[in-house]
């Protein structure tokens, strides 16, 4: 068992695929919506652009250039036993992205796996850590999730004919501002239609296996002048100085699918 997580901890994120962590953030949670707001009101119709945008809600990428609050994200001494449960010892970050709801956009996104990963022979890779920035209620876009899914190596397309439509076994994930959802992101899971006259946003810090390709490049993402400033433990995280890593950047990866409700 990981260092820090709880026997009963291990066992739900382990049957279930996640695992909801209150009050996790106190004394980030306004400063993380401040610096969130600021980068929204400056980059405008541009926010999201070095991943992807998308209809009906607000995103924001490449947050790890974009505040030293940020690096406290990734790097959280609390968070990481929890993604190392997952992932094991060898892991990195692979992207740091907010997505917000725009209010009564009642769309859903498709059930999915982050990546469209299937766990291979080493086991899992992907893991998503869920910041809730905002209430996440069942009317505003709530996560809905399909218990021990991770477990089926198999994607959601594979088995189901409508990806949109409701799942008999389906939870849906809600919580106080200020939870963290750790979610193996081999669970089929997708966003939910926010139907009230707010938004609804959460940072998604996405991590992956360090054979597996960052969903977004770090090392070309990051302003140099950051990388020669960040220590070795952050530097090792985004895998800046990983041979590995520089060559699997190369090969084709999905940069365009789905990556969290």
């Amino acid at each position: 068992m990981s260092p820090g997580l709880l026997p009963q901890e291990k066992e739900t994120l382990d049957n279930l695929g996640y695992l909801i962590l209150p009050n996790f953030f106190p004394n980030l949670l306004e400063p993380l919506r401040t610096r969130i707001n600021e980068i929204f009101a400056a980059e405008g119709d541009r926010a999201g652009a070095e991943f992807k945008q998308e209809p009906g809600c607000r995103r924001l990428a490449n947050l790890v250039d974009k505040g030293d609050i940020f690096q406290q994200v990734i790097s959280h001494p609390r968070m990481l036993p929890y993604i190392r449960h997952v992932l094991g010892d060898a892991y990195k970050l692979s992207s740091l992205n907010v997505r917000s709801v725009d209010p009564h956009w009642t769309k859903p996104q498709p059930l999915h796996a982050d990546m469209a990963a299937i766990s291979d022979d080493h086991g899992y890779w992907v893991c998503n850590a869920v910041w809730m920035l905002d209430d996440i209620t069942s009317q505003n876009g709530p996560l809905r999730a399909i218990p021990g899914t991770h477990q089926l190596r198999k994607l959601p397309s594979d088995i189901l004919t409508d990806l949109k439509k409701p799942h008999p076994d389906e939870v849906l994930i809600t919580g106080r501002a200020g939870t963290v959802v750790i979610m193996n992101a081999h669970l089929w899971h997708s966003g939910l239609g926010n139907y009230t006259a707010h938004p609804r946003t959460a940072l998604h810090a996405f991590y992956c296996r360090r054979d597996k390709p960052q969903q977004q490049y770090q090392k070309q993402l990051l302003h140099p002048e950051l990388q020669k400033a960040l220590s070795p433990d952050l530097r090792y995280l985004l895998a800046l100085d990983d041979p590995l890593n520089d060559e699997l950047s190369s090969r084709p990866r999905v940069t365009s699918g789905f990556l969290k409700g």
